[in-house]
Protein backbone atom coordinates (compact mmCIF):
# COMPACT_ATOMS: atom_id res chain seq x y z
CA UNK A 1 0.00 0.00 0.00
CA UNK A 2 0.83 3.64 -0.78
CA UNK A 3 -0.26 6.53 0.90
CA UNK A 4 0.54 10.38 0.06
CA UNK A 5 -0.03 11.69 3.76
CA UNK A 6 -0.63 15.63 3.93
CA UNK A 7 -0.85 17.65 6.97
CA UNK A 8 -3.74 19.87 6.48
CA UNK A 9 -5.64 22.78 8.01
CA UNK A 10 -8.95 21.65 6.26
CA UNK A 11 -9.67 19.40 3.41
CA UNK A 12 -13.11 17.84 1.82
CA UNK A 13 -13.90 15.97 -0.99
CA UNK A 14 -16.98 15.98 -3.27
CA UNK A 15 -18.95 13.86 -5.23
CA UNK A 16 -21.45 14.39 -7.47
CA UNK A 17 -22.09 18.19 -5.55
CA UNK A 18 -22.11 16.47 -2.36
CA UNK A 19 -19.51 16.50 0.30
CA UNK A 20 -18.77 12.83 1.19
CA UNK A 21 -15.88 13.94 3.83
CA UNK A 22 -14.91 17.34 5.71
CA UNK A 23 -12.49 17.59 8.09
CA UNK A 24 -10.55 20.49 10.43
CA UNK A 25 -7.00 20.20 11.01
CA UNK A 26 -5.91 16.67 10.85
CA UNK A 27 -4.12 14.57 7.60
CA UNK A 28 -5.58 14.42 4.22
CA UNK A 29 -4.35 10.37 3.23
CA UNK A 30 -4.10 9.60 -0.41
CA UNK A 31 -4.16 5.76 -0.92
CA UNK A 32 -3.41 3.33 -2.99
CA UNK A 33 -3.40 -0.54 -2.76
CA UNK A 34 -1.15 -3.19 -4.67
CA UNK A 35 -2.41 -6.23 -6.24
CA UNK A 36 -0.03 -7.71 -4.13
CA UNK A 37 -0.62 -6.05 -0.15
CA UNK A 38 -2.26 -8.35 2.79
CA UNK A 39 -3.06 -7.88 5.89
CA UNK A 40 0.50 -6.64 6.62
CA UNK A 41 0.93 -3.75 4.58
CA UNK A 42 -2.78 -2.68 5.79
CA UNK A 43 -1.43 -2.88 9.66
CA UNK A 44 1.69 -0.99 8.35
CA UNK A 45 -0.23 2.04 6.77
CA UNK A 46 -2.68 2.25 9.77
CA UNK A 47 -0.66 2.29 11.84
CA UNK A 48 2.51 4.71 10.55
CA UNK A 49 -0.80 7.15 9.84
CA UNK A 50 -1.89 6.98 13.27
CA UNK A 51 1.65 7.49 14.82
CA UNK A 52 3.03 9.74 12.34
CA UNK A 53 4.85 12.49 14.01
CA UNK A 54 4.30 15.66 12.28
CA UNK A 55 2.45 18.06 14.24
CA UNK A 56 4.13 20.74 16.59
CA UNK A 57 4.31 20.59 20.14
CA UNK A 58 4.91 23.73 23.00
CA UNK A 59 8.79 23.57 21.77
CA UNK A 60 7.81 23.82 17.76
CA UNK A 61 9.10 20.30 17.14
CA UNK A 62 7.46 18.21 14.83
CA UNK A 63 6.94 16.02 18.06
CA UNK A 64 2.48 14.95 18.16
CA UNK A 65 0.59 12.56 16.22
CA UNK A 66 -2.62 13.35 14.86
CA UNK A 67 -4.71 12.12 17.97
CA UNK A 68 -1.93 14.38 20.48
CA UNK A 69 -3.14 17.01 18.49
CA UNK A 70 -6.57 16.81 18.14
CA UNK A 71 -7.07 16.09 14.41
CA UNK A 72 -8.77 14.53 11.58
CA UNK A 73 -8.20 12.17 9.18
CA UNK A 74 -9.67 12.57 5.92
CA UNK A 75 -9.04 9.17 3.35
CA UNK A 76 -9.15 9.47 -0.22
CA UNK A 77 -8.79 6.29 -2.64
CA UNK A 78 -6.98 7.33 -5.27
CA UNK A 79 -5.39 4.60 -7.50
CA UNK A 80 -2.90 7.08 -8.96
CA UNK A 81 -0.53 7.15 -6.48
CA UNK A 82 0.34 3.81 -7.37
CA UNK A 83 1.27 5.11 -10.78
CA UNK A 84 4.22 4.66 -12.27
CA UNK A 85 6.00 6.94 -14.18
CA UNK A 86 9.58 6.03 -14.91
CA UNK A 87 9.05 4.96 -18.41
CA UNK A 88 7.76 7.28 -21.05
CA UNK A 89 5.45 9.80 -20.25
CA UNK A 90 1.89 8.02 -19.57
CA UNK A 91 2.30 6.32 -15.67
CA UNK A 92 1.85 2.33 -15.45
CA UNK A 93 -0.64 1.47 -13.44
CA UNK A 94 -0.44 -2.69 -13.76
CA UNK A 95 0.68 -2.97 -9.76
CA UNK A 96 -2.25 -1.27 -8.39
CA UNK A 97 -5.07 -3.86 -6.82
CA UNK A 98 -8.05 -5.07 -9.08
CA UNK A 99 -10.98 -3.09 -7.69
CA UNK A 100 -12.53 -5.16 -5.50
CA UNK A 101 -9.94 -5.83 -3.11
CA UNK A 102 -8.79 -2.21 -3.39
CA UNK A 103 -12.28 -1.38 -1.97
CA UNK A 104 -11.78 -3.75 0.70
CA UNK A 105 -8.76 -2.52 1.79
CA UNK A 106 -9.54 0.81 1.99
CA UNK A 107 -12.55 0.09 3.67
CA UNK A 108 -10.55 -1.84 6.38
CA UNK A 109 -7.78 1.20 6.50
CA UNK A 110 -10.71 3.31 7.05
CA UNK A 111 -12.11 1.46 9.72
CA UNK A 112 -8.93 -0.12 11.85
CA UNK A 113 -7.75 3.72 11.44
CA UNK A 114 -11.29 4.54 13.30
CA UNK A 115 -10.72 1.66 15.82
CA UNK A 116 -8.03 3.75 17.14
CA UNK A 117 -9.98 6.84 18.37
CA UNK A 118 -9.43 9.14 15.43
CA UNK A 119 -12.16 10.58 13.77
CA UNK A 120 -11.65 9.41 9.87
CA UNK A 121 -13.88 10.73 7.22
CA UNK A 122 -13.82 9.33 3.76
CA UNK A 123 -14.25 9.64 0.19
CA UNK A 124 -15.98 7.61 -1.98
CA UNK A 125 -14.36 4.47 -3.67
CA UNK A 126 -14.04 4.91 -7.45
CA UNK A 127 -15.94 7.74 -7.94
CA UNK A 128 -15.21 11.36 -9.88
CA UNK A 129 -13.81 13.39 -6.42
CA UNK A 130 -13.12 17.05 -6.29
CA UNK A 131 -10.81 17.16 -3.10
CA UNK A 132 -9.94 20.34 -1.57
CA UNK A 133 -7.48 21.37 1.45
CA UNK A 134 -5.18 24.06 2.85
CA UNK A 135 -1.74 22.32 3.55
CA UNK A 136 -0.21 23.44 6.56
CA UNK A 137 3.66 23.51 6.23
CA UNK A 138 3.38 22.45 3.71
CA UNK A 139 3.89 18.75 4.84
CA UNK A 140 3.76 16.21 2.51
CA UNK A 141 5.05 12.85 3.56
CA UNK A 142 5.15 9.58 1.63
CA UNK A 143 4.48 6.17 2.92
CA UNK A 144 5.32 2.53 1.27
CA UNK A 145 4.24 -0.65 2.95
CA UNK A 146 7.02 -2.60 0.99
CA UNK A 147 9.55 0.38 2.08
CA UNK A 148 10.38 1.05 -1.52
CA UNK A 149 11.50 4.76 -0.66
Amino acid sequence: MRAVVQRVSSAAVVVEGQCTGRIGSGLLVYLAVDAEDDEKDLFYLVDKVRYLRVFEDSAGKMNRDVCEFGGAVLAVSAFSVRGDARKGRRPSYSHAAAPQKASEMYDRFCTDLADTGIEVQRGVFRAYMKVSSINDGPICILLDSKRAF
